[in-house]
């Protein structure tokens, strides 16, 4: 089963982050767009995603948007992730402990999977692996959120890759 695709419904879910506090995806919507990152901490690309994903979620702070990070380990693994690879946005556990449902319901078969959705819940960046290019593209939305041009993702010299597997 391939993650779900753009144009689907994303599914509600209740989680519990890393600071013990319950997280449930349509409340976030309420908010704004979420930006949901699935990772599991041993996943080399995941370590090379997330402090991207960090450096999009703290250029568009302030915007509305909500970044969640849904890893498929446990909270001490998740918060020495987080402390390790500078991730400044919550993160939520959907492990064993739940049988992976969250994971389930978006057809993960692959970390790490990125997902942009709409505050009326339709996904509409679903990005498997790292593909710089989806990356971009949801900049891009997030800079639309307050009518301005996207900022640069990229430092000068930096080489980000176009695509590396999950």
């Amino acid at each position: 089963m391939a993650a779900l695709a753009t144009g689907k419904l994303a599914p509600d879910f209740t989680l519990t982050a890393t600071d013990g506090r319950t997280v449930k995806l349509q409340e976030l919507l309420q908010k704004g767009p979420v930006v949901l990152a699935f990772f599991k901490v041993s996943c080399p690309v995941c370590q090379y995603a997330f402090p991207m994903y960090g450096r999009l979620a703290e250029l568009h702070g302030g915007t509305g948007v909500t970044f969640l990070g849904i890893c498929q380990n446990g909270p001490s693994e998740a918060k020495a992730f987080a402390r390790e690879y500078g991730v400044a946005f919550p993160v939520a556990m959907d492990n064993d402990a739940n049988h992976y449902a969250v994971s389930n319901a978006y057809g993960i078969t692959n970390v790490p999977t990125l997902f942009y959705i709409d505050p009326k819940g339709e996904i509409k960046v679903s990005s498997v692996g790292w593909l710089k290019a989806d990356v971009e593209e949801v900049n891009v939305l997030l800079a639309a959120l307050v009518e301005h041009k996207p900022p640069m993702l990229w430092h000068a010299g930096e080489d980000a890759p176009a695509f590396r597997a999950g």
